[in-house]
């Protein structure tokens, strides 16, 4: 829900021996508030007012009118990932200037009431297509996040769950991944990705990185440089830091006739 999507993708065809460049800014992600919902209530029977509110925002950004969606954020609002008012309102300038076509789709999952709030969660689905170099890359995120809601705006958000995927190409590999939602500090987990169809004769580059979430990766671009893979997928095993915090797991696989970027987050939690 909420255009939690920030996100910008240039593929730079830069290539020498299977070297190629992605720079990209992930903003998948607005994050601040409670843990947990104290009662959740069914969507059925949430508040009309609140359902009207998700749909004028859902509007706003299905037809790009920044001056309407802004005007449903408080002047307070802000997000544990580093992100005010003003600095989503120039991300999500930049988000739409390269993808014209973003179609947001939300269902209200449940919601609860405070003595001065509403606290909704949603699932968010966002599709479009962008066109770099002469390639089409098409984008599919979703997201599970709540809300915190004080006379009719947006105050705090946070992300529970979040999967951003774009493709290129007439056959991007077709891809499985595994990695948790949530891990303790200090853990070890596993971060694979599997090609699901044999590679036979077939190139494949790739890379995975794993970053903390912080306010200038939305709007200043990582590199990341790929190489060539004797195998059909990447696979790591990653130790969690010792911190609370919001980590961006990415791996891109390249092949002559496609690409694929995906994009997940994951929660270190004590």
């Amino acid at each position: 829900m909420f255009f939690n999507l920030v996100y910008l993708i240039k593929v730079n065809r830069r290539m020498t021996h299977w070297r190629w460049f992605l720079s990209f800014v992930l903003g998948v992600g607005l994050s601040l508030g409670s843990n947990s919902l104290l009662r959740a209530e069914s969507a059925s029977s949430a508040p009309v007012a609140l359902k009207t509110l998700i749909n004028q925002i859902d509007t706003a950004a299905n037809s790009q009118d920044l001056q309407k969606l802004m005007a449903l954020y408080s002047p307070q609002f802000v997000t544990d990932d580093g992100l005010m008012s003003d600095s989503y309102s120039q991300a999500l300038t930049g988000l739409w200037k390269r993808y014209p076509n973003l179609k947001y789709t939300t269902d209200l999952l449940s919601w609860d009431k405070t003595e001065n709030a509403w606290t909704a969660e949603t699932l968010t689905t966002v599709e479009g297509t962008s066109k770099e170099d002469d390639r089409v890359v098409q984008l599919k995120a979703t997201i599970k996040s709540r809300q915190t809601f004080e006379d009719g705006k947006l105050v705090r958000q946070e992300i529970l769950e979040e999967r951003t995927e774009l493709t290129s190409g007439s056959n991007p590999p077709q891809i499985e991944v595994k990695l948790p939602e949530t891990v303790r500090v200090g853990q070890e987990f596993d971060f694979d990705v599997i090609v699901k169809e044999p590679l036979n004769d077939n190139l494949l580059a790739g890379i995975a990185i794993g970053e903390k979430i912080a306010s200038n990766r939305y709007l200043e671009p990582s590199a990341m440089e790929l190489q060539l893979l004797q195998a059909g997928g990447i696979f790591k095993r990653i130790k969690a830091s010792e911190n609370p915090e919001n980590h961006w797991f990415s791996a891109l696989l390249v092949r002559p006739d496609g690409m694929v970027l995906v994009t997940q987050r994951v929660r270190f939690q004590p």
